[in-house]
């Protein structure tokens, strides 16, 4: 099953859809890259069943 979950970028405000990989387990890290101004935002994510949060920051 493919997860997707939204970020507001920490940068630049906009709105970001990225994969989220089930199989890493409930609390995840990532760097993703804002798709409008392309600074990278380190991204905690928590799954609960089908519940994705996401909470960005800024990388450094």
């Amino acid at each position: 099953m493919d997860m997707f979950g939204t970020f507001r970028c920490a940068y630049c405000g906009e709105l970001n859809e990225v994969f989220v990989e089930p199989e890493g387990g409930e609390n995840q890290m990532l760097t993703e890259d804002c798709t409008v101004c392309c600074r990278p935002n380190v991204l905690h994510i928590r799954l609960n069943g089908d519940t994705i949060t996401i909470h960005s920051e800024f990388e450094g």
